[in-house]
């Protein structure tokens, strides 16, 4: 089993809240105008999230330009996945060694650096009154908002949808579902259709909880949802989640290959089964759909829908669990009006067009960004899904605080294996919470 390392992230990070105000603000860091002229000098140093085929081109590409724009200035970049940028993160804080410019998730995740005080304050410069903040989607901005200033520049928009091979739903004689349960009820006919109804890997962990997080919000009021997500507040007794985490064994068992043991299969291989036409369905996230049509699933057969919304659901059907992510500048960095400059030029309407194109399809926040002719047809459609929802749901490993995210991976793991019960998961959770306290 992979070594774990959120409860180390968490001791690490709390310690960069040391210096915080007993009110919960940011900690303070040497002042950086990030609003200043640039010095277009020296090396610029980017953590991103886009390690692989075929994102990796991307930064790769901008680097470029943007020293053909400014030969004096070098940009270092440190490509990580989508696993591997967390480790990176644990080690660069440790060290105290952040580079100018690194990824972020919105939620505790971003708020755990802000709180350190490791989060340059962006407000004067890309604050929802200024010139380069008019140019991203409001929401996309409130997500790396925190006390009325705003730290994060958000790259791309998310969300998670059942994505579905048209050809094999026709073969099996089955359409799309209108509830969890008609989703349940069509893994049969697609398994004797031959295809492997699901494609699941859950050997990090985190797929497991994209599932549990939207059940989640169908299934508990989205109040206690809230109120659950922090320690001082969590009660964890609302019946919606036995009833979700059943509801998501049940989907494991009849729907996934249980032979080749989920936990032990990779992200990496699911996502490789469903473009290589082996298996009917696949849960993913937008910024995977031009990928899982690279194979032999082609633009034309793929079709999206929103994980279906089980029968007398207590919570909201309209939430969709999704979240921007985006690019957090190291607050101690003496290149902080440079690593501005560098991310207006990212985040240009021009590139922000590219990131959301084919091979990329990684649909900007950047308003104008994502239309039918700059992305492909379910990149948009996903885009509108996204932003006609009344809320997203933010991913579970990192809209709680790390200590529980973690009990929740190993609740998952354990209720996909057999080894325990959705009563003794939410007990464990419960324990790792009420001690995060």
């Amino acid at each position: 089993m992979r070594p774990r390392v959120l409860p180390t992230f968490a001791a690490l990070l709390g310690t960069l809240t040391l210096a915080a105000c007993s009110g919960g603000g940011p900690a303070q860091a040497p002042a950086a105008d990030a609003a200043a002229t640039p010095e277009f000098s020296g090396t610029l140093s980017i953590l991103t999230k886009f390690a692989g085929d075929p994102t990796d081109a991307y930064f790769e590409n901008l680097a470029a330009e943007y020293q053909k724009k400014h030969p004096q200035v070098k940009v270092e970049l440190i490509q990580e996945t989508d696993q591997s940028v967390k480790d990176k993160l644990k080690t660069l804080t440790a060290s105290d060694a952040l580079p100018d410019i690194y990824f972020t998730w919105t939620g505790n995740w971003a708020d755990n650096y802000i709180r350190g005080g490791r989060a340059a304050d962006l407000t004067k410069v890309i604050g929802p009154d200024t010139e380069w903040g008019k140019t991203f989607s409001p929401g996309s901005l409130a997500a790396f908002a925190r006390d009325g200033k705003n730290y994060g520049i958000p790259l791309y928009g998310n969300g998670k949808f059942m994505g579905y091979n048209k050809q094999a739903f026709e073969k099996a004689g089955v359409t799309v579902p209108a509830a969890f349960e008609d989703l349940i009820a069509a893994c049969g006919p697609l398994r004797k259709a031959g295809y492997e109804p699901i494609a699941f890997g859950n050997k990090d962990g985190w797929p497991a909880l994209h599932y549990l997080q939207q059940l989640f919000a169908y299934n508990v009021p989205q109040a206690t949802l809230e109120a659950d997500f922090v320690p001082e507040t969590a009660k964890l007794a609302d019946p919606g989640y036995v009833t979700s985490l059943n509801q998501f064994k049940t989907l494991v068992d009849q729907c996934t290959d249980t032979k080749s043991g989920t936990n032990g299969v990779l992200y990496t291989s699911a996502q490789e089964a469903f473009a290589g036409g082996k298996a009917a369905m696949y849960y993913q996230e937008i910024l995977e759909f031009d990928n899982a049509t690279s194979g032999k699933v082609k633009p034309d057969d793929f079709g999206i829908f929103p994980l279906p919304v089980p029968k007398n659901a207590a919570g909201d059907p309209a939430v969709l669990e999704g979240s921007p992510e985006g690019y957090l500048i190291n607050a101690k960095s003496p290149r902080v009006a440079l690593a501005v400059d560098f991310m207006k030029f990212a985040t240009g309407l021009e590139n922000a067009k590219v990131l959301s194109a084919p091979p990329y399809g990684q649909p900007s926040t950047v308003i104008g960004a994502v239309t039918p002719e700059t992305s492909s047809k379910a990149v948009y459609e996903g885009v509108q899904l996204v932003n006609k929802a009344p809320k997203l749901a933010i991913w579970l490993d990192t809209v709680t605080v790390p200590e529980v995210a973690d009990a929740w991976l190993a609740g998952g793991e354990a209720l996909i294996s057999g080894g325990t019960t959705a009563e003794k998961v939410l007990d464990s959770v419960r324990q790792a919470s009420d001690a995060a306290k």
